[in-house]
């Protein structure tokens, strides 16, 4: 009882001490929608990382993945390290569009972009994704993940079931206390402090792993991982595994590409950015943290599965197995913090973003286009409110969906994703992209994907054998192809934005942006040599005999191209200040967009 009463209050005085740095960090801030939605347009590259990865990551990850390691090999961080190249396209080509517009959600480009018919359309696909599916999942995955690592039903003396719905309500009661009255900046200064944490926690268990597979030494621990079934440490996956290699080409890259560049709980971090400076430091700082992810989120799987083997019938309880063997109870309380952190973070980023979307892209347009920002800071959180009970509600009878619910989950996204992804870039690429063929592109894609997923099974008894990762990459070719089609059948001739005119001070970028890009490419590449047969999948060593010479040509080329991008740049750079020094000042009416962000970058 001590150690239990131990743990809580570490965890309390963690989980407090996040609250208070938030509350002081953001007192007195919340007088206008701007700093409430999107902290001021203040982040810095450093809160916008931090809060990027730690919505990213939640408890179902935490879990999920380390699973996948124990039951098959590391072919999931597919998902996880090519996020790297979605951070670099929105850092390069995306953000400084978005930025130079001046946007705060993604519907209000496209109603700019297209029409308002277009914008709804997309907001339908956000929230229902986000409350039917996406927000009650985030809550009953870290319910769960709670219960496994810690024994609650026992500890309280209380069912399964009033433990799932007690761990359930109060992660979101706090989760929604940051969203709702703490807005945007609360929660990316939360999340960030999470972030440390969770960087903590997540290097700390596998080195105890080692430690413990190696009787002490942790050296051994790493070696013997490396000779004992080294298939396990295999990230080039084949067919019968969780994620083939060939679909990062064919489905997860564009995936990626949504989730970091256009899904609204996301990119909200980058638009709230101070500058595009600090936009593209922000994410390419986040490309190169989701490269740690296979470190604690699939190494200490695969150190369960040569600690415990066969001990183990389910790979989802490795990590929960790993923690409470490995672990000292000293530590049980700040981990308990960092995974309920983890949890809140999604959860209240979520929760922040519908809200977003409600009031900029429906109640304000559609309802009071002259309400103050007291008056939609007000609705904003009594909707977040609403929603907010509604998925404590709906979540913990999640227990009662049939097998493969987590699967289903991933798949949901399927739904609007990549139609998003289709009318937004090529939106951006040409003018004359038409409304009619954004609305088609949306309305196609639902039907297509359902019956393509599901519905070829279900209602013709016909098995397609596609992987709905293979889908996404179909999908895509098809509606591009089709909106190019419409570009020339039925152009448009009118866009109400400014696609490409002059820059502004805000809208300088970051020097580095090219380089540190390329250097980012070369450590996804790098990864994926460490953990394929070339590197520690090697059957008969460590490593094999071209490891290192594959190493060393991809240093140096990595290294003359980030020299001659470096020099290149700076030319560039240099001449960019001072087109910008020698431009006059202008001044717009109060009521266009443009007092904010003067123009779009065309860098």
């Amino acid at each position: 009882m001590s150690s239990i009463l131990y743990i809580l209050l570490t965890c309390a005085f963690f989980m407090l001490l996040v609250a208070y740095i938030s509350y002081r960090l953001t007192k007195g801030k919340l007088n206008s929608t701007r700093e409430y939605f999107l902290a001021g347009r203040g982040l810095t590259g450093v809160f916008i990382a931090g809060s990027l990865i730690l919505t990213n990551l939640s408890a179902e990850q935490l879990i999920g993945l380390n699973g996948q390691a124990f039951t098959n090999n590391m072919s999931g961080m597919a998902w996880e390290v090519t996020a790297g190249i979605a951070a670099i396209i929105m850092a390069i080509f995306l953000l400084p569009k978005f930025l130079g517009i001046g946007i705060s959600t993604i519907p209000e480009f496209l109603s700019d972009r297209y029409d308002e018919n277009v914008r709804r359309l997309t907001v339908v696909l956000f929230l229902l994704g986000y409350m039917c599916v996406t927000i009650p999942s985030m809550l009953y995955s870290g319910g769960v993940a709670v219960l496994q690592l810690f024994d609650v039903p026992n500890l309280l003396d209380i069912t399964y079931t009033q433990s799932l719905w007690l761990v359930i309500w109060l992660v979101g009661i706090i989760g929604a206390i940051y969203a709702i009255f703490g807005g945007l900046r609360a929660v990316a200064v939360s999340d960030t402090i999470n972030g440390i944490g969770l960087l903590i926690i997540g290097f700390l268990v596998p080195i105890l792993g080692f430690i413990s597979l190696g009787n002490g030494n942790m050296i051994d621990g790493m070696k013997q991982i490396a000779l004992t079934d080294p298939e396990k440490l295999n990230a080039i996956g084949d067919s019968k595994d969780n994620v083939p290699f060939f679909s990062i080409f064919t489905g997860i890259i564009f995936a990626n590409l949504f989730y970091w560049a256009l899904n609204q709980y996301v990119i909200q971090r980058t638009l709230g950015a101070k500058n595009l400076k600090e936009g593209q430091k922000g994410a390419l700082f986040t490309g190169f943290l989701k490269l740690l992810v296979p470190i604690f989120m699939m190494i200490p799987g695969i150190i369960a599965y040569h600690l415990y083997g066969d001990s183990i019938s389910n790979g989802d309880l490795s990590y929960p197995t790993l923690i409470s063997n490995l672990l000292p109870v000293s530590l049980m309380g700040f981990f308990l913090a960092v995974l309920l952190g983890a949890v809140l973070s999604s959860f209240n980023s979520l929760l922040n973003s519908v809200a977003t979307l409600f009031v900029l892209d429906i109640y304000r347009p559609m309802f009071a286009p002259n309400a103050s920002d007291q008056a939609l800071i007000k609705i904003s959180k009594l909707f977040g409110v609403f929603i907010a009970l509604v998925s404590l509600v709906v979540a913990p009878f999640l227990m009662y969906a049939p097998n493969g619910l987590w699967n289903l989950i991933r798949q949901f996204t399927g739904f609007f994703n990549i139609p998003i992804l289709v009318i937004v870039i090529l939106g951006l690429m040409s003018k004359k992209m038409p409304a009619i063929g954004a609305k088609i592109v949306i309305i196609f894609h639902v039907f297509a994907y359902y019956y393509m997923v599901w519905g070829s099974e279900q209602i013709f008894n016909v098995d397609l054998g596609i992987n709905y990762i293979h889908v996404y990459g179909i999908l895509l070719a098809i509606e591009v192809a089709f909106m190019l089609v419409m570009r020339k059948v039925k152009p448009t001739q009118s866009s109400n934005i400014s696609m490409n005119t002059t820059s502004s001070q805000r809208l300088i970028p970051w020097k580095h942006t090219i380089p540190v890009s390329i250097l980012l490419i070369a450590c996804i590449v790098e990864l994926y040599v460490v953990f394929s047969p070339v590197g520690l999948a090697f059957e008969n060593g460590i490593v094999s005999n071209f490891f290192w010479p594959v190493t060393l040509i991809l240093a140096v080329v990595t290294s003359i191209l980030y020299f001659i991008a470096l020099k290149a740049w700076n030319h560039k750079y240099e001449a960019f200040l001072n087109r910008e020094n020698k431009k006059p000042s202008y001044s717009y009416p109060k009521n266009q967009r443009k007092e904010q962000y003067s123009s779009s970058y065309d860098g």
